[in-house]
């Protein structure tokens, strides 16, 4: 498939978000005298503007921005709606949780609960987008949406961390720690995903793309003179090396140097090398979102294999 930017920042920016809020969230769970209220306060703000980058990079993706509203209309049905609708009830959550901690309201743990439960909700619609298509075998997969679950929680912990030595030093241990151990579970998970689709094999072939039987086909023209819809949209137009490029950068700046740079930044009570492993992960997301997009093998690319 053809990856498209927009929609790499928004699973990349939105996921951060929620995982700096359930980062928030556990703090305020630890008791209110714990919890600072600087802390919460900007924390919430973060997260909040990190969604709306997210939900501002979504418009780029569709042709008429003004009629966005309609894409909740199917949401008894679409994934994409209930994503649609998911989204901006998270963020009015965020809202009202912040602006509780703010004005140190009682209750916050309930308003927490209730934004928990969006979150998560949220979480299952934007990797359900993609596991729920059926003919892309790599995406078809339980592993997708326990990726997108693992990566928000690991990059928005690691976001906390760095947070948190600025602003509550007190829960940067734990929040290392927690970051760590979702890190490494993504690991397993995103491995355990790129294992399963190395064995993936086609379950069409070109004569049952063409509807012939022949044992020898050879495509040589799609009958256009140039490119179309379908060879610009569903095919992202690089060559192996490419791909395997992008795959060892994710998979580099994903997990070790992340890991690396908690363990340095804790023990040395860096702030700056906790906030490197936040920017590193979420350069790594970027990169690693992309070559998820790209490796799904749409059905239709084996009859448009040559433009002229």
């Amino acid at each position: 498939m053809k990856p498209a930017y927009s929609v790499i920042f928004l699973t990349t920016l939105i996921g951060a978000a929620q995982g700096l809020f359930l980062a928030l969230f556990a703090a305020d769970l630890l008791g209110p005298r714990a919890a600072a209220q600087e802390f919460q306060v900007v924390g919430s703000v973060l997260a909040l503007g990190l969604s709306g980058l997210g939900l501002l990079a979504s418009f780029f993706h569709l042709g008429h921005p003004e009629r966005a509203w309609r894409s909740a209309a199917m949401w008894r049905t679409s994934w994409l709606s209930r994503e649609v609708i998911a989204l901006p009830l998270f963020m009015l959550g965020l809202l009202v949780y912040g602006a509780a901690q703010q004005q140190g309201w009682a209750g916050t743990g309930v308003i927490g609960a209730v934004v928990a439960l969006l979150c998560l909700a949220l979480f299952v619609c934007t990797s359900m987008v993609y596991a729920s298509v059926r003919f892309l075998q790599e995406w078809a997969s339980p592993l997708t949406v326990a990726n997108y679950v693992l990566f928000g929680c690991a990059s928005g912990f690691t976001l906390a961390t760095a947070l948190a030595a600025w602003a509550a030093p007190e829960f940067v241990v734990r929040f290392a720690a927690a970051a760590s151990g979702l890190t490494l579970a993504a690991l397993a998970t995103r491995g355990a995903s790129l294992r399963r689709n190395a064995r993936l094999k086609p379950k069409s072939s070109l004569q049952t793309a063409v509807g012939i039987k022949h044992p020898r086909i050879v495509q040589t023209a799609q009958g256009f003179m140039g490119g179309s819809f379908n060879t610009r949209e569903f095919f992202h137009g690089r060559g192996v090396s490419w791909l395997h490029g992008v795959k060892w950068a994710f998979l580099l700046l994903v997990f070790p140097l992340p890991l690396l740079c908690l363990a340095i930044g804790v023990a040395a009570g860096s702030t700056v090398l906790l906030s490197a492993a936040f920017v590193l992960q979420y350069l790594g997301l970027l990169a690693e979102r992309w070559f998820f997009l790209a490796q799904a093998r749409h059905p239709q690319n084996l009859y448009y294999q040559a433009i002229s």
